[in-house]
């Protein structure tokens, strides 16, 4: 994918934006109880914030684990982000896929809460991120 600056950032603020709603889906299942929508949710709004942050760099990638990869390259091993995100993120992908396809796994509520305050950390310090590198790239 080529787009230019404005392009990119633009894509950047809608994918953060998706994950700030994706995040409140979460929230919102997580209070209705259902505790597996909850994790799916969860997974998908720190997919979409990380995928805000890896556009600024030029990177699309289309899979999951592309995703998990290019995070890991670009922005935990150059000490941008904690290692801990990596961590947490693929802790999420295994619960969202647990939740997901699991015909006898369940998610109780101690694992869905863990997921939203997992989510909730990780798209907090990715939004930070984010901005300071718009600032950067604009100037």
């Amino acid at each position: 994918m080529s787009l230019d600056l404005k392009d990119k950032i633009s894509l950047s603020d809608t994918r953060i934006e998706k994950a700030k709603e994706f995040l409140a889906d979460a929230i919102a299942a997580y209070n209705d109880n259902r505790y597996g929508t909850s994790v799916n949710r969860a997974y998908y709004a720190v997919l979409s914030a990380t995928r805000a942050i890896l556009i600024l760099e030029g990177a699309n990638p289309q899979t999951h684990e592309g995703v998990a990869t290019l995070l890991s390259l670009r922005f935990i091993k150059t000490g941008i982000l904690p290692v801990d995100i990596i961590k947490k993120f693929k802790m999420l992908l295994s619960r969202r896929t647990d939740a997901d396809y699991g015909d006898f796994d369940t998610i109780d509520a101690a694992e869905a809460e863990d997921s939203l305050k997992s989510a909730e950390q990780i798209i907090g310090t990715i939004e930070r991120v984010r901005t300071k590198l718009v600032a950067e790239l604009m100037t």
